[in-house]
């Protein structure tokens, strides 16, 4: 398959479906094909999840670019990212805004995300192990949080990291199928709004899932 091609088929699919500019420059300039296991390699463009092995996928690049445009991020954000995987979100979001803090509850995908991301020059990006709380709140709060895995309802340990008027997307529902939601966070309350549905794979912690075995 010709990678140029394919690249050009995705990118003029996003080009009609998402409106901020700053996400599709950041999708062209990022590579996706060094975020995949080398037998997808050729499929790096196709506009669907791909495995990353551990059960876990690197998502559907227009469903990314979705919930990164929902974010309305401006370049001066520290920004949470739950469920690191490839590292392919958080190499986004380091040509987005100013300081990532990404956390995974795989140790092999934390280490090899970390290395990667650390080849590929992306240095404003910090990768963690995740603890026993959803999130990372040593370093809330967070102008935004991105969550790439589904979980049953909208965990408070993460709408708690948020900062006033920040926001999290995440997809909610079951663990085969979701809606992916916008909550912003205000001092009168939280503002949600439903972006469509989605499925992604299961959210695990406190607040989420079960680890099954």
């Amino acid at each position: 398959m010709d990678l140029k091609k394919a690249r050009g088929r995705l990118f003029q699919h996003l080009d009609w479906e998402i409106n901020d500019k700053r996400v599709i420059d950041a999708i062209k300039r990022v590579p996706r094909e060094k975020f995949v296991l080398p037998e997808y390699y050729e499929e790096s463009y196709d506009d669907r999840p791909l495995s990353i092995g551990f059960n876990q996928t690197i998502s559907q690049p227009f469903i990314v670019a979705l919930m990164l445009q929902a974010l309305e991020l401006n370049g001066k954000e520290k920004v949470l990212e739950v469920g690191t995987g490839s590292g392919y979100v958080a190499a986004l979001l380091s040509e987005l805004v100013k300081r990532v803090v990404t956390v995974e509850c795989i140790n092999e995908l934390a280490n090899s995300s970390s290395l990667l991301l650390m080849k590929l020059g992306y240095q404003n990006v910090e990768v963690h192990l995740a603890g026993s709380i959803l999130g990372w709140p040593d370093e809330a709060p967070y102008d935004a949080i991105i969550v790439s895995a589904g979980a049953p309802s909208v965990p408070r340990a993460l709408s708690g990291q948020l900062s006033w008027g920040g926001r999290l997307v995440i997809p909610v529902g079951s663990r085969w199928e979701q809606k992916l939601l916008k909550i912003k966070r205000n001092k009168e309350g939280e503002v949600i709004e439903d972006l469509g549905g989605c499925f992604f794979v299961p959210l695990i912690g406190e607040e989420a899932w079960e680890k099954q075995p």
